[in-house]
Protein backbone atom coordinates (compact mmCIF):
# COMPACT_ATOMS: atom_id res chain seq x y z
CA UNK A 1 0.00 0.00 0.00
CA UNK A 2 1.24 3.24 -0.97
CA UNK A 3 1.85 6.18 1.24
CA UNK A 4 0.03 9.41 0.66
CA UNK A 5 3.36 10.63 -0.07
CA UNK A 6 3.81 8.34 -2.41
CA UNK A 7 1.06 8.70 -4.18
CA UNK A 8 1.45 12.43 -4.36
CA UNK A 9 4.77 11.91 -5.86
CA UNK A 10 3.61 9.24 -8.28
CA UNK A 11 1.17 11.57 -9.70
CA UNK A 12 3.51 14.33 -9.92
CA UNK A 13 6.28 11.92 -12.28
CA UNK A 14 2.93 10.59 -14.34
CA UNK A 15 1.89 14.43 -15.22
CA UNK A 16 5.11 15.37 -15.79
CA UNK A 17 6.77 12.45 -17.74
CA UNK A 18 3.45 12.99 -19.74
CA UNK A 19 4.54 16.23 -20.81
CA UNK A 20 7.94 15.41 -21.44
CA UNK A 21 6.48 12.56 -24.57
CA UNK A 22 3.96 14.98 -25.59
CA UNK A 23 6.64 17.38 -26.52
CA UNK A 24 9.47 15.32 -27.00
CA UNK A 25 7.86 11.99 -28.21
CA UNK A 26 7.84 12.59 -31.46
CA UNK A 27 11.21 12.94 -31.57
CA UNK A 28 12.51 10.02 -30.26
CA UNK A 29 10.39 7.25 -31.72
CA UNK A 30 8.25 8.98 -34.54
CA UNK A 31 4.79 10.27 -35.09
CA UNK A 32 3.11 7.07 -35.74
CA UNK A 33 2.88 5.65 -32.61
CA UNK A 34 0.55 6.81 -29.65
CA UNK A 35 2.50 6.68 -25.62
CA UNK A 36 0.57 6.94 -23.34
CA UNK A 37 1.71 6.95 -19.51
CA UNK A 38 -1.02 4.64 -18.05
CA UNK A 39 0.19 4.14 -13.94
CA UNK A 40 3.65 5.06 -12.39
CA UNK A 41 4.72 3.70 -8.79
CA UNK A 42 7.26 5.62 -6.57
CA UNK A 43 9.38 2.85 -4.16
CA UNK A 44 9.35 4.12 -0.18
CA UNK A 45 12.02 6.15 -0.63
CA UNK A 46 11.69 8.01 -4.16
CA UNK A 47 14.44 6.90 -5.61
CA UNK A 48 13.18 5.00 -8.32
CA UNK A 49 9.86 5.13 -10.49
CA UNK A 50 8.55 2.70 -12.28
CA UNK A 51 6.53 4.01 -15.61
CA UNK A 52 4.04 1.96 -17.29
CA UNK A 53 3.47 2.95 -20.82
CA UNK A 54 1.03 1.39 -23.10
CA UNK A 55 1.67 2.26 -26.81
CA UNK A 56 -1.43 2.35 -29.88
CA UNK A 57 -0.99 2.35 -33.38
CA UNK A 58 1.75 0.26 -33.92
CA UNK A 59 2.45 -3.71 -33.86
CA UNK A 60 5.33 -4.05 -32.72
CA UNK A 61 5.38 -2.29 -29.31
CA UNK A 62 8.58 -3.12 -27.79
CA UNK A 63 10.39 -1.71 -30.22
CA UNK A 64 8.94 1.74 -28.94
CA UNK A 65 9.42 0.88 -26.00
CA UNK A 66 13.48 0.01 -26.99
CA UNK A 67 13.92 2.83 -28.45
CA UNK A 68 12.52 4.91 -25.46
CA UNK A 69 15.25 3.32 -23.26
CA UNK A 70 18.00 4.50 -25.47
CA UNK A 71 16.80 8.11 -25.03
CA UNK A 72 16.14 7.43 -21.85
CA UNK A 73 19.12 10.02 -20.13
CA UNK A 74 17.66 12.35 -22.86
CA UNK A 75 14.31 11.58 -21.04
CA UNK A 76 15.19 11.76 -17.57
CA UNK A 77 17.09 15.05 -17.98
CA UNK A 78 13.97 16.86 -19.93
CA UNK A 79 11.94 15.34 -16.70
CA UNK A 80 14.38 16.67 -14.07
CA UNK A 81 13.86 20.24 -15.13
CA UNK A 82 10.34 20.04 -15.32
CA UNK A 83 10.41 18.45 -11.48
CA UNK A 84 13.44 20.00 -9.66
CA UNK A 85 12.13 22.74 -8.33
CA UNK A 86 9.49 20.29 -6.62
CA UNK A 87 11.55 17.64 -5.40
CA UNK A 88 14.57 17.05 -3.82
CA UNK A 89 16.04 14.25 -6.37
CA UNK A 90 15.06 13.16 -9.11
CA UNK A 91 14.31 9.28 -8.88
CA UNK A 92 15.45 6.82 -11.47
CA UNK A 93 13.49 5.80 -14.38
CA UNK A 94 12.29 2.63 -15.25
CA UNK A 95 9.89 2.26 -18.20
CA UNK A 96 7.84 -1.16 -18.37
CA UNK A 97 5.45 -1.85 -21.00
CA UNK A 98 1.61 -1.92 -19.83
CA UNK A 99 -0.58 -4.57 -21.90
CA UNK A 100 -3.45 -4.75 -19.67
CA UNK A 101 -5.81 -2.74 -22.70
CA UNK A 102 -4.41 -5.67 -24.65
CA UNK A 103 -5.37 -8.30 -22.65
CA UNK A 104 -8.49 -7.03 -22.00
CA UNK A 105 -9.32 -6.44 -25.76
CA UNK A 106 -7.78 -10.04 -26.37
CA UNK A 107 -10.15 -11.48 -23.36
CA UNK A 108 -13.42 -9.76 -25.01
CA UNK A 109 -12.48 -11.34 -28.53
CA UNK A 110 -12.40 -14.50 -26.88
CA UNK A 111 -16.18 -14.20 -25.20
CA UNK A 112 -17.34 -12.89 -28.46
CA UNK A 113 -15.93 -15.90 -30.07
CA UNK A 114 -17.60 -18.28 -27.21
CA UNK A 115 -21.30 -16.40 -27.38
CA UNK A 116 -20.92 -16.62 -31.28
CA UNK A 117 -19.80 -20.25 -30.50
CA UNK A 118 -23.15 -20.57 -28.22
CA UNK A 119 -25.44 -19.06 -30.90
CA UNK A 120 -25.05 -21.15 -33.66
CA UNK A 121 -25.14 -23.98 -31.40
CA UNK A 122 -28.42 -22.76 -30.33
CA UNK A 123 -29.68 -22.05 -33.68
CA UNK A 124 -28.89 -25.84 -35.13
CA UNK A 125 -30.76 -27.06 -32.47
CA UNK A 126 -33.09 -24.69 -33.44
CA UNK A 127 -33.25 -26.61 -37.09
CA UNK A 128 -32.91 -29.94 -36.24
CA UNK A 129 -35.96 -29.17 -33.34
CA UNK A 130 -38.01 -27.90 -36.29
CA UNK A 131 -36.61 -30.45 -39.08
CA UNK A 132 -38.12 -33.26 -37.04
CA UNK A 133 -41.48 -31.65 -36.72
Amino acid sequence: MASKRQSQMASLVRQRFSEVLMREGAFIYGTEPLVTVTNVSVTPDFGEAKIYLSVYNVEDKQTVLLEMEESLPRLKQLFGQRIRKQVRRVPSLKLHLDDTLDEMYRLNQIFDNITDKEKSDETKEEKENNGSL
